[in-house]
């Protein structure tokens, strides 16, 4: 006898989907990257690198995450050598996060293996399978961060352009 509950099959629900994609990338990155980082800490590295020191809680904001993920990210990070945290003279309970020599380092040389990645990832789609794709997926994740328990508290690059040049429409 059938269940009598009507649901869509698991294998076609996009929540099931979609962290199965993301176990996949995690998976594809572990093995390009190995031990040296995790995604969440590749991802903390990338939004030092691109403003550099700036206050833990922006860097949350930034990466999407929690802000007390974030302090513990930065914490191993730190011990890792790879950014140094200074109290904020301006806010004594903020910390000021800026990426050190060999944080800068390790970043120049994941670049090879973020691109096996990419191409790993990808490597059964068509140029525009995945533009298409990745246009979808950045626009899934737009019109949803609202949804999220740690959203991402600054609009991307482009995202105001993207939304028909409206910048309220591209804030996330």
């Amino acid at each position: 006898m059938s269940d009598p509950i009507l649901r869509e099959p698991l294998y076609t629900q996009p929540g099931h989907l979609l962290r199965r994609a993301q176990q996949i990338s995690a998976s594809i990155f572990h093995d390009e990257i190995g031990n040296q980082v995790t995604p969440m800490q590749y991802a903390v590295l990338c939004v030092l690198l691109d403003h550099p020191g700036i206050d833990q809680v922006s860097v949350a904001g930034l990466a999407a995450i929690d802000t007390s993920t974030a302090a513990s990210v930065a914490t191993r990070l730190e011990e890792k050598g790879l950014l140094s945290r200074r109290v904020d003279p301006a806010n004594r309970r903020q910390r000021i996060l800026t990426l050190t020599d060999e944080g800068r380092d390790l970043l120049w040389r994941l670049n090879d293996a973020i691109g096996r990645l990419h191409r790993r990832i990808f490597e059964k789609f068509s140029p525009r399978e995945e533009a298409r794709f990745m246009a979808l997926l950045q626009k899934l994740v737009d019109v949803n961060n609202h949804q999220s328990r740690a959203p991402l508290t600054a609009a991307r690059p482009g995202a105001a352009a993207e939304a028909g040049g409206n910048p309220v429409a591209g804030r996330v």
